[in-house]
């Protein structure tokens, strides 16, 4: 089995990759840039390519892939930027379509937790989507777009919503990589939110080994999925559990900042199709 990963030298792709090569099927790394995947197990092939300059023929670049992990996506952390609607949405869509078309059989899609907007409480996949801003807009009408191309051209599609996932390669802006690097310059407080917010956090290790056993699932066209681990947390808890799990000694400054007005106070992952799809490849492997 062959399997393409975009966005591979991103923060979940660096992930992904290993828990793939645990599995032993064959890789295939995109990325734009090879020299950020340099050092790889040299089982992996890479393809140094930009999705949105590919042409008619990545399918054929790709090795023509079994099944697509598709991670890539620019423009972030900037959930607010109207890039990911004008510019991102249509290059994504029309990349698929491109491999699709060319006869990619399965696709496996990472979108996000942003797609059910401003509702609060355990969200499931069954819920409407409401997106808030426009990296959740341009997310669930991709999603969309995938569903109606899929009555044309059918294929196996697994549309996976991430929650908050956490750990080493995290952006710089993100709370537990500036926590880190609060720490490492000795500062005598760590400023934040109130931190009454709560969330559902992941580690990305954990959100990786699920994306590949979801991805690599014999009967794989597994529809919409929450990645998420299912249990709500107060971030202040969160973030006193990464202290005393790290051995950090660091002072919380609370309520320097204010919360952000792109999500509710209170909201996290329903868990429970997750599980039973887990649950259903664990009986086929028995």
């Amino acid at each position: 089995m062959k399997v393409a990963v975009t966005g591979a030298s991103g923060f979940v792709g660096r992930h992904v990759l290993p828990a793939l090569l645990e599995r032993g099927v064959e890789i295939v790394a995109v990325t734009r840039d090879v020299k950020r995947l340099a050092g790889l197990n040299e089982s992996i092939c890479v393809v140094e390519m930009n999705i949105a300059d590919s042409s008619h023929d990545c399918f054929d670049r790709l090795g023509k892939p079994d099944i697509l992990i598709h991670l890539a996506w620019a423009g972030l952390p900037n959930y607010a930027s109207l890039h990911h609607f004008e510019t991102e949405l249509p290059l994504q869509f029309k990349f698929l379509k491109t491999m699709v078309e060319a006869g990619l059989p399965s696709l496996f899609v990472t979108g996000t937790c942003f797609e059910y907007g401003m509702q609060s409480g355990s969200l499931s996949e069954d819920l409407m989507t409401l997106p808030a801003n426009p990296y959740g807009y341009a997310k669930d009408a991709l999603r969309q777009q995938l569903e109606f191309l899929r009555t044309i051209k059918p294929f196996d599609l697994t549309w996976a919503r991430l929650f908050y996932i956490y750990g080493e390669g995290q952006q710089r802006n993100s709370l537990y990589t500036q926590l880190g690097d609060a720490v490492s310059r000795k500062e005598p407080e760590f400023k934040m939110s109130g931190g009454n917010q709560v969330r559902d956090y992941l580690p990305v290790s954990e959100a990786a080994q699920l994306i590949v056993a979801l991805a690599l699932k014999e009967e794989n066209d597994c529809g919409t999925v929450n990645i998420c681990s299912g249990k709500p947390i107060i971030i202040r808890k969160l973030v006193e559990g990464w202290l005393e799990q790290s051995g950090w000694d660091i002072k919380l400054g609370l309520g320097q900042f204010p919360y952000p007005d792109y999500e509710p106070m209170a909201f996290w992952g329903d868990r429970r199709r997750l599980d039973k799809l887990l649950n259903d490849l664990s009986e086929s492997e028995r």
